[in-house]
């Protein structure tokens, strides 16, 4: 008998009724679910190494990231949907698109029993939802980006996503890869090679005629609702986020401005709600023991966001994913039963729904439902708590800024700069930045709008003489020729080699303060 018959024998002897007792009880929406599986590549990436990492031979086949991704869109109720063990088949897929119907087949069964699953078992083959490429409903619908975990399956998830999918919303997911490997590496590396995955997902949905890219939320669980932070950092396309008992607790170092952290992620390039759903707390004898430290929350900083903090009291960190409440054996189910924890995550999904409701489709009822009390939503009783914190709608940043002078009129440039730095001191717009811009609007025909802009720049650049020079230009293209020799003759006090201000004050008619 081989070794590994051996080892599948013993870990099938000692199953439990994995993937028997667990059951999703909330009730399918509106609309049929279809699903896609498209195995494309990020070619714009490098995934392999020249060279085998195990063998040290050279690297055969494509080396670009492979992008194996998940969609379920709305559809007809219809046709014959999939069966769980068809998603579980999805892992022996996510980096090898070559695999033969049967190395699939031996590579799921033999994963199964890794999870102490017998892969005969009448629950393995249970149909879902979702219809496999089933025709798409016409219409647009709001876009979820779903971030799977440490090193987990795009299927990770799948009643959550056909969930999501049956209420209206197209949703994408592929699976949690390093940078260059399979296993995820927990680093800024590997936290931004998700967060590009998450990038790359948005870029296949624009390709989808159901998707509406002006409606997007991202949906993350554990490192994925870590990575989701960084992806909405950097594209403010992204309109709402949901951590999944995300690493923004577990991995502060990442997000918290220090030596390891992604730079980017600040408060106000984070202007977006957020729904975070956490497990039962930690004791503060164990946070103390494990030597966590609580000085910085991400959380705490955001403050012009909304911010959703729903606790569920009979849930673990695990018990997030659906594939762990299928296969994790009755010795991880302590305090609470497994119906317990599968109803617990069944509320999960109606906060996430009702979450995404409110900000993506301004649903009005969607809204009330996530500022009512957990007994007004006629949540079961000690199942979880509600903390809600308003965010301040006018973050710090230059969006606002320009949109602030676009409304008022830039002769409300100074003082609305002022009030915003006086905000945040990291709101800051650089000399050459400010000189670019005015004479971006000089040369599109708005000189007065250019001198308030420049005459913002010697207000928080006083010793600048090339944006004295820039201002004068911009006063002497709109007629204030007293004031361009005034600024010009300033410029020449902080740079006398400024041969551009003595040649317009002699065209001028003034070579005060001109240098020989």
């Amino acid at each position: 008998m081989s070794r590994l018959l051996a080892a599948l024998i013993i870990l099938l002897a000692s199953a439990t009724s994995a993937a028997a007792d667990f059951a999703f009880s909330n009730v399918q929406g509106p609309h049929g679910v279809g699903l896609t599986v498209r195995q494309m590549y990020d070619y714009s990436r490098v995934y392999k190494l020249r060279v085998d990492p195990i063998t040290g031979a050279a690297t055969q086949g494509e080396r670009a990231r492979p992008m194996q991704v998940l969609g379920w869109y709305p559809t007809r109720r219809q046709g014959k949907p999939v069966t769980y063990r068809q998603y579980m088949e999805t892992i022996a897929t996510e980096e090898n698109f070559t695999a033969d119907a049967q190395a699939v087949r031996n590579a799921t069964d033999i994963w199964l029993a890794s999870q102490g699953a017998d892969p005969s078992h009448g629950a393995i083959a249970k149909p879902m939802w979702a219809v496999r490429d089933a025709p798409a409903l016409p219409g647009k619908y709001p876009v979820v980006i779903y971030a799977p975990s440490f090193s987990a399956s795009a299927a990770e998830n799948v009643d959550l996503c056909e969930y999501l999918a049956s209420q209206g919303y197209v949703v994408l997911s592929s699976a949690s890869l390093g940078a260059r490997t399979r296993s995820m590496t927990i680093d800024l590396e590997g936290l931004e090679a998700q967060a590009a995955d998450i990038a790359f997902l948005i870029a296949t949905a624009q390709a989808m005629p159901q998707a509406d890219m002006n409606r997007i939320a991202v949906v993350g669980f554990s490192w994925g609702g870590l990575a989701n932070v960084l992806a909405a950092a950097r594209d403010d396309r992204i309109g709402a986020l949901v951590s999944l008992d995300g690493s923004l607790r577990g991995f502060p170092e990442f997000v918290n401005g220090g030596k390891d952290a992604a730079k980017y992620v600040t408060p106000a390039r984070l202007a977006v709600p957020l729904l975070y759903v956490a497990r039962r707390p930690d004791t503060l004898e164990s946070i103390n023991q494990r030597q966590i430290d609580t000085r910085f929350n991400l959380m705490n900083q955001m403050k012009y966001s909304d911010v959703y903090i729903v606790t569920m009291h009979p849930m673990t960190h695990p018990d997030f994913s659906s594939i762990h409440l299928r296969f994790a054996p009755e010795r991880e189910f302590e305090e609470y039963s497994r119906d317990e924890v599968a109803l617990a995550h069944s509320w999960t999904a109606r906060y996430v729904h009702q979450f995404l409701d409110a900000y993506l489709k301004n649903d009005t009822a969607a809204r009330t439902f996530m500022n009512n009390s957990a007994a007004a939503n006629k949540v079961p009783r000690h199942m979880l708590t509600l903390d809600v914190r308003r965010g301040d709608d006018t973050p710090p940043t230059l969006e606002t800024f320009v949109r602030t002078l676009g409304k008022e009129g830039f002769a409300r440039a100074i003082p609305t700069y002022d009030a915003l730095h006086a905000k945040s001191e990291t709101f800051r717009l650089e000399d050459s930045q400010i000189n670019t811009w005015g004479y971006q609007l000089l040369r599109g025909g708005r000189g007065k709008d250019a001198v308030e802009i420049f005459k913002l720049g010697i207000h928080i650049y006083p010793d600048n003489a090339n944006l004295f020079d820039s201002l004068a230009e911009a006063q002497e293209k709109t007629g204030d020729r007293d004031q361009a020799i005034r600024n010009y003759r300033r410029s020449l006090e902080l740079n006398p080699k400024n041969g551009n201000a003595v040649e317009h004050l002699k065209a001028l008619g003034n070579t005060a303060g001109a240098q020989p």
